[in-house]
Order: C-alpha cells, then structure tokens, then sequence
C-alpha cells in the first residue's frame, strides 16, 4: 500500500459488480451490515443487448440499464461503490480479508468473490456480439425459433448445443472453421443421424443488414449461408485468481467450489455468479446473491448473543440494540415510505 492510498474497514466487501455480487450486496446492507462493492466495470451482463427470462423486467431493458438500476439501489441502502480494481488479497490476523486495490486497501469480515469468467472469443470475422453472436443458450435460443442458426465450435459442447438448437428450429449448421472436430465417436453418430450440416470451411466474411443485425457468413469455398444468428462454443476462462490466492479449493473446470450457500472452503469467503458450478443466469446468479448474503448475516449479527458471550458479559443492555450501525439505521429510517408521516 503506497502512502497515498486509502484504506477502508468494512463487515462485507463485494469484488465484482454484476447481478450476483450486487444482489449479496444488496441484503447485507439491508440486514445492517456496512458493506462496498469494488467493481472494475464491464462483465458478461453489461453486454447483453437485452434482459431475458428475469419476470419483472421487460426485454426492452439493456444489461447496463439493469446494472444502473441496481447500484442506485444499493447506494439508497447505504451500500459504498468503489470503482477499483483489486490486484491482490490476503488472510488477516483477526480472521478477515484484505483486499488490495489500485486506488485503496479494503478489510472485510467477510469477502464476496463475484469475479465472474469471460466467454472465450473465436477468431474473426466475427458478427457483432447480442446481434447474432451469442453465447448463452438458455437465455438466447428463444430468439431464433424457426430461424436458421448456426454453432460455431468443434468440441463436444458445440455438437451438444447443435443438437439442443433442433428443438427451435429446422436449420442447424455446425461450423468447426477449419479445425479437426475433438467430440467422440458416439457424438460423431449423433450428428449423423440428426438434420445437422457440418461445415468445416472457415469463415471469410460477414454480411450484416441496415439494423445490425447478422445476414449472412461468407466460408472459404465461396459459399453463402443465410443466418439469423449462432452460438459460439470454445468455453470460459474463470476470473478466479482471487479465491486461488486465498487458497480456495478450484474445481478441476476453473470454477470455484462452494457449498449451496455460496461459501469456500476459506472462512469468511464467498464466491457467487458466473464463477462457481451451475446455470450461467441472471435469476440464479441473484438467488445465489441473495443465499450468501443472507448466510454472511448469521455469520456476522451480533444479536442473538452466544450463550458463551452471554455468560462472560452478561445480559444485554438495551443501549446496545439495535445492532444495526448508526449511518445505517438512520439511513433505512430516511428510507422508509410506508406509515405515517
């Protein structure tokens, strides 16, 4: 830490500002805990061109308008923000985290790892991502029902995910762009008895129409395909330096192990969204928010007290509750809109 960084003491920081690191953020500030999310900006929900398949927000809302909304929540709450990237982090003596930014230093009791991954990219040419690249099956398929698609990939989740698209549509290309398809002999046979063309020709060209929007792929050979758009299929690379450091216990795919209340094998630490096992969407990522928040809360409230602290301190005064900190509680007291005046 340089002489001229800050540094800040909280019960809960959050690393990562998407839909799950917010959404831990969100009930341990309600439930009375000062907590920060450090967030580096950018993530995988800032880019979707539209929300899908979350009941309560409508189609015609963008990632970054979602994750507006969301930080001028937690901000009526009492949460802080701090725009920062965290470099390093480490055990404290008392049991807490020490998160390491370019702008401060950040000790927590309890630390949120909401880092996420990143999709990896084929090469290009490529279509403009949420305008006929894609990523997400389960969020996206919907939108290519009875259209003609393509699954740019040649491991076994491309072949897997070709064979899904079948269930929206008659017209599925496989595109492996040149490479040696990696799926099994199995895989192999289940292409050939489904209505899947495979190409192996690369790609050599885009056409987009006046919206945006995907048209069509132009391959080595000469040939025109007409998509309305695909899916790209080469995997993730897993943000999950920080929990390795902490000494996390990673899963063989990069994803960190947790139990179902989001915690790792580290006391104290967290890890929600993107980065641990499961569905990569927006309604599991802020139910797995939500159960860490509400887990660290148990962990963390002062009241009720231990039987053993009980008996080394005695009954509780009432000058000691609420155990809500004071910028808090006058904070939800402002907040307040129900009652009377």
């Amino acid at each position: 830490m340089s002489d001229d960084q800050s540094r800040y003491e909280y019960d809960v920081v959050v690393v990562g500002g998407g839909p799950a690191g917010m959404t831990a953020a969100l009930y341990a500030t309600r439930l009375g805990h000062r907590t920060a999310v450090i967030n580096r900006g950018g993530g995988r929900a800032a880019m979707m061109q539209e929300v899908h398949n979350l009941l309560g927000v409508t189609e015609d809302t963008s990632g970054m308008e979602f994750l507006s909304a969301g930080r001028e929540q937690l901000e009526e709450y009492g949460c802080d923000l701090h725009q920062d990237m965290v470099q390093s982090c480490a055990p404290t003596e008392d049991d807490g985290v020490r998160l390491a930014g370019n702008s401060a230093e950040y000790d927590a009791e309890a630390a949120v790892l909401a880092t996420g991954f990143n999709d990896v990219r084929p090469e290009p040419p490529l279509p403009r991502t949420g305008r006929g690249l894609h990523y997400c099956l389960h969020c996206d398929a919907h939108m290519f029902v009875d259209e003609s698609v393509y699954v740019m990939g040649h491991a076994e989740s491309a072949a897997h995910v070709a064979g899904i698209m079948l269930n929206f549509t008659d017209e599925v290309d496989l595109l492996t762009r040149g490479h040696d398809p990696e799926w099994s002999d199995e895989t192999d046979g289940m292409l050939d008895r489904h209505p899947i063309d495979v190409i192996h020709e690369d790609v050599t060209g885009i056409q987009n129409g006046e919206d945006g929007w995907l048209k069509a792929l132009e391959f080595e050979d000469g040939t025109v395909r007409e998509y309305k758009g695909g899916f790209a299929m080469y995997g993730a690379e897993y943000n999950n330096g920080l929990a390795r450091e902490l000494g996390c216990d990673i899963n063989d795919d990069g994803t960190v192990a947790v139990d179902d209340h989001g915690r790792t094998d580290v006391d104290g630490v967290y890890a929600v969204g993107d980065m641990t096992p499961g569905h990569n969407q927006l309604p599991v990522a802020l139910g797995q928010g939500a159960k860490a928040g509400i887990d660290i809360h148990f962990e963390l409230r002062d009241f009720p007290r231990d039987p053993e602290l009980l008996d080394e301190q005695g009954p509780v005064r009432s000058e000691e509750v609420p155990g809500i900190p004071d910028e808090l509680l006058e904070q939800a007291v402002d907040f307040h809109t129900y009652g009377g005046d």
